[in-house]
């Protein structure tokens, strides 16, 4: 019998020899973590649907920023439940909200902390779309200015980046033209440039208190089924001014992320979203999964796939189990 000459295997004998040739190598410089900040103080809620997720207020929320330095994961992102809710979601560029609150606390007390902060409407209106409504669908064009004015409300607290997840046409550019007429330039825009209407939102909606009250965001999000138009949105969105793209979900849309790679010169972002990271839960709840293994090999396929910058849930764990 001829022996193989080429033994792929030599390079898998020993946890030394693999760590030496691996391809892909995970970091907490790549991960952003994300925050959902509400109202009062000492606030410290799990969300039943994440678990080892919380409802922070902004002192809270502090807290969980440190945790997220001191581990050196190099930004979180920041989503908010609002005091009161109406039918154009005034309270999303209200300066004594949660988000606006928070930021102001963590860059105070970490400057050296990247703050990004969610742009969009649906948590702040009464009806829980991403926008205003005009004969029963969110009116795209008017709605431009209230999202630009809560990316400026975001700036002036002190984000160092804004990040608009409505998917409304021309939004970046309305934001970067108003943020620049008011004289924050150096606020860098992260765009959900493909952002899907996806099913792995569901335990987003309970943390963020944002399901639509009639309807669904399918004229507004991406259909799943569309590559090319993903492509468009991209190149769209660079050309409107957005300084990194990111891809949402992440774990079904793992070919976006790579065609977005290939085809810009611009960071990518990838949100590994709320029921990606409620199914590993679950699963590993049940002992059906050994969670640390599932989640490091989720996050590194993501940036296998081309993302540089991943935002999950996992953060501090997936730091935690990189460092053991």
């Amino acid at each position: 019998m001829t022996k193989p000459l080429i033994r792929p295997r030599r390079l898998r004998a020993s946890a030394a020899i693999r760590a030496l040739v691996r391809e892909t190598v995970l970091a907490p410089a790549d991960f952003v973590y994300p925050l959902f900040v509400v109202p009062g103080e000492k606030v410290r809620n799990e969300i039943p649907s994440m678990p080892g997720i919380h409802h922070l207020s902004a002192d809270m929320a502090v807290a969980e920023a440190k945790a997220a330095h001191g581990l050196g994961i190099p930004a979180v992102l920041v989503f908010g439940l609002p005091d009161y809710k109406d039918d154009q979601g005034s309270s999303a560029w209200d300066a004594n909200q949660p988000v606006q609150r928070a930021v102001a606390l963590i860059k105070d007390a970490m400057p050296e902390l990247a703050v990004i902060t969610d742009v969009c409407m649906c948590e702040y209106t009464s009806h829980g779309h991403c926008g205003c409504i005009k004969d029963g669908d969110v009116d795209n064009d008017a709605s431009l200015a209230l999202i630009a004015r809560t990316a400026l409300s975001h700036a002036a607290a002190g984000a160092d980046m804004v990040a608009p997840s409505d998917m409304m046409d021309g939004r970046v550019a309305a934001i970067r033209d108003l943020l620049d007429a008011e004289g924050y330039e150096k606020v860098s825009i992260m765009s959900y440039a493909a952002k899907y209407a996806s099913a792995y939102y569901g335990p987003f909606r309970d943390a963020a208190q944002s399901a639509p009250q009639f309807g669904d965001r399918r004229s507004y999000q991406m259909d799943p089924a569309n590559a090319r138009e993903a492509i468009k949105e991209v190149e769209l969105d660079i050309e409107e001014g957005a300084d990194i793209v990111m891809v949402k979900p992440a774990l079904a849309y793992l070919d976006i992320v790579r065609q977005v790679k290939d085809d810009f010169l611009l960071p990518v972002a990838a949100y590994n979203v709320s029921g990606e990271y409620a199914m590993v839960k679950a699963a590993a709840a049940n002992g059906w999964v050994d969670e640390p293994r599932i989640v490091l090999e989720t996050l590194t396929g993501i940036k296998r796939a081309g993302a540089d910058i991943i935002i999950t849930y996992h953060a501090l764990d997936a730091v935690r189990w990189l460092q053991r």
